[in-house]
């Protein structure tokens, strides 16, 4: 990749690259990548598949038939070798499709121009000599020269340095200096911007830049183990060494004690291993974790880390901005107000009273602002100031005083009429604004009335102030903080941001599900409880605040927010106090945040949320899930979809467990009794290649119960796993078990061969299979009541397992591999008659399973 820098001349003011160029470069020089992340080799799958155990009893079963000259079954025994690796390939494809995509939505973004215009692309179309816009809370997508603006940023990536550096601009193209220094214009891709608006010309892209030549690549979404996916492997763990110590017992008593051959022993050991592991388990857990992320996806809900999937549906507490979640966050400028008099944005014309209040609040805010609010201060400025001499583009700030904890304002400093003299603007809640001007009691009372007048009417408030500081010298240092200067207070700035009017229903479908939403907002608290009231968030009035909150301890907080649902006056700060407080107390909490300080509370979350349209990349790299919207009623959404996933893992796992309780029976007590072989290795197989696809085919496609939204959220510890889950598969399984051996018995006794008596088993047991789907698809229903519903896979699913079993019964050469005798009609009849049992037994145990929870309820 050439890496020169790109000439000055490509970048023309404020129009950025031509797109011609961007995608001649951009072919060029590759995309803007590093090294990262791959995805698994065909090789890598087909090893994986290699070391299973129950790949390594294939072989072994199917050595042991040619040993035993048994060449038809020994072939098609090894020939499911290739099934078994074609399936596993097309399930990894499937869930690595997802995957990928999922990386791709959740890449790093860029904000260039282009053509004059201001355009977000992905950071891998970011091409040498594009213009970066550069805002608080970005990370730098290439290496590249600030032009325009100052920034602070965060390279501790590159030099191990926590704090961060100041970034000064330089028009003049050329060779980036290193990492790490104060005062360069150098920008580096990785690192993140702390402070600050700028404009930076790329130099260096892919592994061209700084952290490509020293090896390092950028964060990618890296797949961990889930809870589910954890306590399934120690599960399939001991199931294993529970086989195979039941396998080797089989063996020894079929060889030592009953005198048959040891190769036919091992057969038996061999059928039984493969009937007792649960090989599915993993398949179900990687698909559905997977494909359900991807399906959230595509409701705007970006999963970042597809184990928060699993905490979907547990949660709780849903903590939410206000501004942009509950709200458009399309702010305006709504009213002012300077003492007695009102201006409503309606009127035309801004009366002469109100121009210093607007033109210091524009004077209070940079000129090209991130803040929502600020940039509709600049806008209703420039619209109703332009012309006149109270717009002051031109001029920059000597020096700035930042919002902090202790004063809830920012001045910025701009040079006056003299050297010494230096003019201040000052913006920020009312009740700091008026502290700064030193008001007497009787108007720092007016202030706050006219404050809460028009926040009870969902506007958010500002107050504006203005100061003149005379320094005496040049080499005056800087005041220690704003309270060393005289201010004068200017007025009231109301800014309105109206509701998302999918709100209020979202809102109502939280508190059916039994989940608490809980309002985050740095507003006046009437202003809280005004968009509250509008939104149906709470019936609960009362309010608790970021001065209230930092005075109470940890303990006394916790009560508190059993009380409130509503948090104003907030400090990004304190949201992680507030997380940490409702974990505490056993919540399951999840929280949006938009920037860099959101990061940590959205990191310690159960389930970070951050801002897609309007979040930092610092927030989305921090958060479990990405809301490409900004709309709440798409985490709604998300909540609902966690519950559907966890809901179908749940169906499926005890649909396997169900339905491998007569399949060991069939393969241990018949050796047992020494009774005829009832199921083969190659019978095992087949029935191993149909319970695959139906688990994670059609249990994956279930549809959402429609009382998913009116349960309370589970246990986060809670795992489909669970005693209760696993037992009443065994329950539905054991007696489907006991009718078929006693089907058996019943048909041996009547003398039939060994062969007819096969055909029945098999034959019931497959159409057993489709029973119990059917069965757990939905516990409240019989199982024949749930053919229907709106599963598009559960035909097309039971099409081919029933093409599979005609085939087998009907084709000759499979016949003889099966070991079934010529199809005729009293097996066939035998069969549907303990079909027909079987669907009683089901019955029955659905009835007893519902009774007991009714009772349970009472």
């Amino acid at each position: 990749m050439d890496t020169r820098p790109a000439a000055q001349g490509d970048v023309r003011p404020f129009a950025g690259l031509a797109g011609a160029t961007a995608a001649r470069r951009l072919a060029e020089d590759g995309p803007n990548l590093l090294p990262g992340s791959t995805p698994k080799t065909l090789l890598a799958i087909v090893l994986g598949v290699l070391a299973e155990p129950m790949f390594v009893m294939l072989l072994v079963a199917g050595g042991i038939y040619l040993l035993l000259g048994d060449h038809a079954e020994a072939l098609f025994l090894l020939a499911f070798v290739f099934v078994v690796i074609g399936i596993t390939l097309a399930q990894e494809r499937k869930t690595q499709r997802a995957l990928e995509s999922l990386r791709d939505l959740s890449a790093p973004r860029a904000l260039v121009i282009r053509d004059g215009r201001e355009l977000r692309i992905a950071g891998r179309e970011v091409v040498r000599g594009d213009l970066l816009v550069l805002h608080e809370g970005d990370r730098i997508a290439a290496d590249a020269q600030l032009v325009q603006g100052q920034l602070t940023v965060d390279e501790s990536l590159l030099t191990g340095e926590a704090v961060p550096v100041d970034k000064l601009p330089n028009p003049e193209l050329g060779a980036l200096a290193a990492s790490g220094g104060d005062d360069g214009a150098a920008l580096f891709a990785s690192t993140v911007v702390t402070k600050g608006v700028g404009l930076a010309v790329v130099q260096a892209t892919g592994i061209a830049t700084a952290v490509g030549r020293i090896g390092q690549a950028l964060a990618t979404t890296q797949e961990t183990t889930s809870g589910l996916q954890q306590s399934s492997r120690t599960l399939i763990r001991n199931l294993t060494a529970i086989a195979l110590l039941l396998a080797v017992s089989l063996v020894l008593v079929g060889w030592l004690w009953d005198g048959r051959a040891l190769l036919e022993s091992l057969l038996s050991g061999i059928a039984l291993a493969m009937a007792i592991l649960p090989e599915e388990i993993p398949v179900i857990l990687t698909v559905f974790l997977a494909l359900g992320a991807w399906r959230i996806a595509k409701a705007r809900v970006l999963t970042r880390r597809v184990p928060a999937v699993e905490a979907l549906g547990a949660i709780t507490v849903l903590a939410v901005d206000k501004t942009g979640t509950l709200t458009q966050n399309r702010m305006q400028v709504a009213e002012l107000a300077v003492d007695d008099a009102v201006f409503v944005v309606a009127q035309p014309d801004l009366p002469e009273t109100f121009h210093t209040l607007v033109e210091f609040a524009m004077l209070a805010t940079p000129i090209d602002p991130f803040d929502p609010m600020e940039k509709a201060i600049q806008v209703f400025g420039h619209g109703r100031l332009a012309g006149t001499e109270h717009v002051h583009d031109d001029r920059q700030p000597e020096f700035q005083y930042e919002l902090s904890p202790d004063i809830l304002a920012m001045t910025r400093v701009f040079s006056g009429a003299r050297p010494d003299a230096h003019l201040l603007a000052t913006k920020g809640a009312p009740e700091a604004v008026a502290d700064l001007c030193h008001l007497s009691a009787a108007d720092r009372l007016a202030i706050q009335q006219r404050v809460e007048a028009m926040a009870a009417r969902g506007l958010r408030v500002l107050g504006v102030a203005r100061g003149l500081w005379e320094a005496g010298n040049p080499d005056t240092p800087w005041p220690k903080t704003q309270h060393d200067f005289d201010f004068r207070f200017l007025g009231l700035v109301g800014f309105f941001d109206p509701p998302r009017s999918d709100v209020p229903a979202a809102v109502a479908e939280c508190r059916a599900a039994g989940i608490r939403v809980l309002m985050l907002t740095g507003d006046h608290p009437a202003t809280a409880r005004a968009i509250a009231r509008q939104v149906g968030l709470s019936e609960r009035a009362e309010v608790i605040t970021g001065p209230e909150i930092a005075a109470l301890d940890d303990e006394a907080l916790r009560l508190r927010l059993k009380q409130v649902d509503l948090c104003a006056r907030l400090l990004p700060e304190q949201k992680l106090r507030l997380v940490r407080a409702l974990q505490q107390a056993g919540e399951v909490v999840a929280m949006t945040g938009d920037g860099v300080n959101d990061a940590p509370a959205l990191k310690a979350a159960d389930v970070g949320i951050a801002m897609g349209e309007h979040g930092t990349d610092v927030a989305r790299e921090a958060a479990a899930l990405v809301l490409l919207d900004d709309s709440f009623a798409s985490i709604v959404g998300a909540i609902r979809s966690g519950r559907r996933i966890y809901d179908n893992i749940t169906k499926a796992t005890r649909f396997v467990f169900a339905v491998h309780m007569p399949i060991v029976a069939l393969a241990l007590l018949p050796a047992l009794l020494r009774w005829p072989v009832l199921l083969l290795p190659v019978h095992i197989v087949l029935l191993e290649l149909l319970i695959d696809p139906a688990c994670s085919i059609v249990f994956e496609a279930e549809p959402a119960a429609a009382d998913i939204m009116h349960r309370p959220p589970r246990s986060l510890h809670a795992n489909p796993f669970a005693a209760g889950n696993i037992g009443f598969a065994m329950t539905q399984g054991l007696g489907i078990a006991a009718i078929l051996l006693a089907g058996s018995a019943w048909l041996q006794h009547l003398g039939w061969a060994e062969k007819d008596v096969r055909i029945s088993i098999f034959s019931a047991l497959v159409f057993a299979l489709f029973l119990l789907i059917l069965a757990n698809r939905d516990l409240t229903r019989p199982a024949l009541r749930n053919l229907s519903g709106n599963n598009s896979l559960l035909a097309p699913m039971f099409a081919g397992v029933g093409a599979v079993l005609v085939a087998v019964l009907a084709i000759p050469f499979m016949r003889g591999v099966m070991g079934f005798a010529a199809i005729g009609m009293p097996p066939l009849l035998i069969a549907g008659g303990l079909v027909v049992l079987c669907v009683l037994w089901l019955q029955t145990v659905r009835w007893t399973n519902n009774r007991r929870l009714h009772w349970a309820q009472k």
